[in-house]
């Protein structure tokens, strides 16, 4: 994408068309959703007062308590870095109410040497509070050892402010599953460690190149047109990632494509939506790839690769006894035998002409990247759902269900 990050649309089946107009409509349709809707120009804000924040933190674990949007973002960025490189803290997420889990992660570090950072944008995220009252009763949560970020005015706000605990709000017009680029997501990997100046550079380079209708603006509208119209046939999306360094990115996508594009359309009473799937490659290669050759043809298919590992592990130039035909794989590096498998998957996709694929090739792991992924996905997320004629930035099914839940634990 953009300079660094690049696309390429390999099918899209032969039927599909896109025009000007289509294209100006579209860029009109942002361009007014830019002045109201938060998530585009996160990667302009002032960052100092996170840096400042992350300075003074010594604690060695930083512990998100938030779930969701409050914690998927800053989950994919920090796994996507924390195979290349080291980091001098670790990030743990407390993203469930599952006991078993809570009860292992919770013994999985020290609770008196972490630093949590309590994240609910409305502030009564009941799985969030639950788990904020369990460490509480063991260590209290106080200013030495907590960060709350939350919507301003917010009940847990002035919890905060009761302990004098510092806190950072999420602006009003950015929805949690679009807030990894504020306070939410950029104070604890801040915490953590991670360049989130460059995080934001590279977030930056897709936003304007797409606004300066440069770089990869087209193919970008091409793809969200398609997906769009071609939404009751094509109803699911395979996001196939040739690397473990985007599975928490894989589960972020999921949250944003499914909470985004499942809704019922503004000017209709039609149910519309497009099912997110995440993979990786090579391990699903080998289980759902066969679904998708030989399955219904319902599903789009997005693999994502890296061009540059920066890892030289080779395969070693030995034999197996009974094995020598398997020698054909000495001395390749894994990184070329991983991309070998990425491309033959594509290869065998691309050779059917009734499955649309296309390809996203990074060039390294570093947090430009990463960035850069991001804002792709959330412009993409965005033009689809002004194409499907729906509020993007809602989600009334989730409310429901929070709603139905209150009503349970106050009935007890």
């Amino acid at each position: 994408m953009c300079s660094n990050l690049k696309t390429k649309i390999m099918m899209m089946t032969n039927s599909f068309k896109f025009t000007a107009h289509v294209n100006d409509e579209l860029s009109d349709a942002v361009a007014r959703e830019r002045k109201t809707i938060g998530f585009y120009d996160l990667c302009d804000q002032d960052i100092s007062p996170f840096l400042e924040l992350a300075s003074s933190v010594k604690q060695k674990n930083i512990v998100i308590i938030g779930i969701g949007g409050s914690a998927l973002g800053a989950s994919a960025v920090y796994r996507f870095l924390d195979l290349v490189r080291s980091f001098e803290k670790k990030l743990h997420i407390l993203d469930t109410t599952d006991p078993l889990v809570l009860d292992s992660k919770l013994n999985s570090f020290d609770m008196e040497d972490a630093y949590y950072a309590l994240i609910s944008k409305s502030g009564g995220t009941i799985e969030t509070i639950a788990v904020a009252k369990y460490i509480d009763s063991a260590i209290t949560l106080n200013k030495e050892n907590c960060v709350v970020i939350t919507d301003s005015g917010s009940i847990l706000e002035k919890f905060a402010d009761s302990r004098g605990i510092q806190h950072f709000a999420i602006p009003a017009n950015v929805g949690g599953r679009f807030s990894v680029l504020s306070s939410a997501g950029l104070v604890p990997l801040a915490l953590v460690g991670v360049n989130i100046e460059l995080l934001l550079e590279g977030a930056r380079k897709v936003r304007d190149a797409f606004f300066n209708e440069q770089g990869y603006c087209h193919s970008l509208m091409q793809k969200a047109t398609f997906y769009a119209q071609h939404a009751n046939t094509y109803n699911i999306n395979c996001l196939f990632s040739y690397s473990e360094v985007f599975r928490e990115f894989n589960a972020w996508y999921v949250q944003l494509w499914g909470e985004s594009l499942g809704k019922k359309q503004r000017h209709s009473e039609l149910h519309v939506g497009l099912t997110p799937i995440g993979l990786i490659g090579p391990t699903d290669q080998h289980s759902f790839l066969q679904l998708i050759v030989d399955g219904k043809r319902d599903k789009s298919v997005t693999v994502i690769k890296i061009k540059e590992f920066e890892n030289e592990m080779r395969v070693p130039d030995n034999s197996f006894e009974h094995l020598e035909s398997m020698d054909i794989i000495n001395s390749y590096s894994f990184a070329e035998l991983i991309n070998m498998q990425a491309d033959s998957m594509m290869e065998a996709l691309d050779s059917l002409d009734d499955i649309p694929l296309d390809i996203i090739e990074i060039e390294s792991v570093n947090a430009s990247e990463i960035g850069q992924l991001i804002l792709y996905y959330e412009l993409l997320t965005a033009l689809v759902a002004n194409m499907l004629d729906i509020d993007a930035y809602d989600q009334p099914g989730v409310e429901m269900g929070k709603i139905i839940l209150k009503d349970k634990l106050q009935g007890r």
